[in-house]
């Protein structure tokens, strides 16, 4: 349990919203040992994540909030990735930035887009029978359709602003006064499912949420309403480009089971499983991107 969950857990007043932070050293690989190492660092509206990957192999990432400055969002995240290590920069053979702050990542090598880089990321996370990648990120949400390879065929992305994203979550945490790490299972615990809050925008959303306080509605049953909600925009995205089996859930909100049992449910489709945090999906994608790219440059010499 971090120190910012811990509060919250204590009632002492930590940020409701803010996701735990957290990092990872596969102690299985020595980079010393790789011939190749590559990075990818993906900085989003809401979160960064730097990926450390040796020869194709995940060695290590972090995970961590934005700040408001996007180039030294990426130093830190790089640098808590290494932390421990030994690693520096100069280790690195190339590092690909991505996310929306994908051109402000002052070491990367090359930028490329989240959507590609999530799909390639994915592929990795979940294995190469993906077809259909949803990305619930921080303020959009993207249905990617991909090949064998991580490769993208197709794409939508929401066009509903902060609705069905991890902001919008983050926002309904703060006005109830739940941990986000504790949205989904919350939701869950009702005995009967209510209907899902009608608003589109997030702000309509809360304001809507707050009258069903006023009305006697409990947290649970206000944040069911909303996950519910949620999980039906996205299924409407969905729907527009089609899912293809198998199907994987990155980004933060595949972390909030509330939103991805009932979007299942009503998908009729179980997503794929994995022990690794989604979050990171994008910045793998970039490291795995890199160490392509790399290999590719060292042909032609």
């Amino acid at each position: 349990m971090t120190e910012d969950y811990r509060m919250v857990k204590e009632g002492k007043g930590a940020e409701y919203w803010r996701w735990t932070e957290s990092r990872w050293t596969n102690p299985d690989l020595d980079w010393k040992q790789g011939e190749v190492v590559s990075a990818g660092v993906d900085v989003g509206s809401v979160s960064t994540q730097a990926v450390v990957m040796v020869d194709g192999k995940l060695y290590a990432y972090s995970n961590m909030r934005t700040g408001s400055d996007s180039p030294e969002s990426a130093n830190k995240a790089i640098e808590w990735a290494f932390e421990g290590t030994g690693l520096t920069l100069d280790n690195l053979k190339a590092t690909v930035g991505t996310g929306y702050g994908r051109v402000n990542v002052p070491f990367a090598t090359k930028a490329i887009t989240e959507i590609a880089c999530h799909a390639r990321g994915a592929n990795f996370m979940y294995g190469p029978t993906v077809r259909t990648v949803l990305d619930m990120g921080g303020q959009d949400c993207k249905a990617i359709h991909c090949d064998e390879k991580g490769k993208v065929k197709a794409f939508l992305m929401n066009d509903k602003c902060a609705a069905g994203t991890g902001r919008g979550m983050e926002v309904f945490a703060d006005l109830l006064g739940v941990h986000i790490n504790d949205v989904g299972e919350m939701s869950l615990s009702v005995e009967e499912e209510p209907p899902p809050v009608s608003s589109t925008c997030v702000v309509f959303a809360k304001s809507e949420a707050s009258g069903l306080l006023r009305e006697g509605w409990d947290k649970e049953k206000v944040l069911a309403a909303y996950c519910s909600a949620m999980a039906h925009r996205i299924v409407d995205l969905l729907e527009r480009i089609g899912v293809e089996k198998e199907f994987a859930i990155t980004g933060g909100i595949a972390k909030n089971p509330g939103v991805v049992k009932r979007l299942a449910k009503e998908l009729n489709i179980e997503p794929l499983p994995t022990d690794m945090d989604t979050q990171i999906a994008g910045a793998m994608g970039g490291a795995l991107f890199a160490r392509a790219l790399y290999l590719k440059k060292m042909k032609k010499k």
